[in-house]
């Protein structure tokens, strides 16, 4: 069974993660979620209150991660998912995390990123003159990055597939699920003799 990563840490969205996890697997490819450690995780719930001027945070689900970046061998995943949430404004900082990332946007596998996942591929500078959607307050780490901002649900450039937030959820991993299935079915055929 072909291999997907998906990226969390503790603040990660609880829709931006579960969402592509269930999907992924809905689809026939092996999950696998990965953290800074092999642990659990606490997501958190992101909604919009009339009074507030920022997202309004909660507690979500605990989800583990099962294996840590230092741990992946990039080679053994067929694409990677880098959900959203506050986890991205400090997973950034992770070496391997940005190994990881870049070994994937190099060879062109694919990667889909939701909200703040954004502000990891921007660190891992790998999305300069590309297209990109984010959630609007990470347009900024988009731009400053290199990348055009386009504000509508879904953005696909080549092997990247981004997204506003959660509720551009079916349109994102619909998207994304088209490059994953291609880019699997164009190895498997270059493998067989």
């Amino acid at each position: 069974m072909e291999q997907v990563l998906l990226i969390i840490g503790d603040a990660a969205e609880v829709t931006d993660t579960l969402y592509p996890y269930f999907r992924v697997m809905e689809a026939g490819y092996r999950c696998v979620v990965a953290g800074p450690e092999r642990r659990t995780y606490h997501l958190v719930m992101h909604d919009r209150h009339p009074d507030w001027d920022i997202t309004v945070e909660s507690p979500g689900y605990r989800f583990p991660a099962e294996i840590a970046f230092r741990d992946i061998d990039p080679a053994q995943y067929c694409g990677l998912i880098i959900s959203g949430g506050r986890a991205p404004e400090y997973l950034r900082y992770d070496a391997d995390l940005m190994r990881v990332t870049r070994h994937f946007m190099e060879r062109e596998k694919p990667v889909a990123s939701v909200c703040h996942g954004i502000e990891i591929i921007a660190s891992a500078d790998v999305i300069r003159g590309r297209r990109v959607t984010t959630v609007a307050k990470c347009r900024y780490d988009a731009e400053y990055s290199g990348a055009t901002y386009e504000d509508t649900p879904v953005v696909v450039d080549g092997n990247l597939v981004t997204a506003r937030t959660f509720w551009d959820s079916a349109p994102w991993m619909r998207e994304y699920l088209k490059l994953l299935d291609a880019f699997v079915a164009l190895a498997n055929s270059s493998s067989t003799p």
